[in-house]
């Protein structure tokens, strides 16, 4: 049976609390063994698995609250992490490899390298990013499939 390519097959909601670096990755671990169980390809489980690491440290780091939205359709990955916080007053600023605005707490336990934008945007086919400083961030990104039917 054909199907239109917007049919969602799977969708998944988690919310990411700021600030809690003991259940950091979680969300991102979840949402490996959701792509491995239907079945996607281990190369695009590995470029998502990044991806959505570095997303939900952004929120732990930098905001209070966060959502991430997993969609999976026959024809992509899509995920949507909107979050209440900081936002980024420069983009383009934060997109530089090495930008950080990390405190010395964040670093001192290992994160805030000024990467996790950057490692998105490597390994996702799309990337889109939205910021209002003092309100929020929303990231959207994607990675594309064959068809899995």
């Amino acid at each position: 049976m054909i199907q239109p390519a917007n049919d969602v097959l799977l969708e998944k909601v988690y919310s990411v609390k700021g600030g809690n670096f003991l259940k950091a990755g979680e969300v991102s671990s979840k949402i490996k063994k959701v792509l491995k169980e239907i079945g996607i390809p281990d190369e695009k489980i590995r470029r998502l698995s990044i991806a959505s690491f570095e997303a939900e440290m952004n929120v732990v780091c930098y905001a209070k609250i966060g959502i991430m939205l997993l969609s999976i359709n026959h024809h992509k990955i899509k995920l949507t992490v909107e979050d209440v916080g900081n936002g980024i007053e420069d983009i383009a600023l934060a997109m530089q490899e090495g930008y950080s605005t990390a405190t010395e707490e964040i670093r001192e336990m290992g994160f805030g390298a000024g990467m996790g934008l950057p490692n998105i945007k490597k390994n996702v086919d799309d990337f889109h990013i939205e910021s209002t400083a003092g309100k929020g961030t929303r990231l959207e990104i994607s990675i594309t499939l064959k068809n899995l039917m």
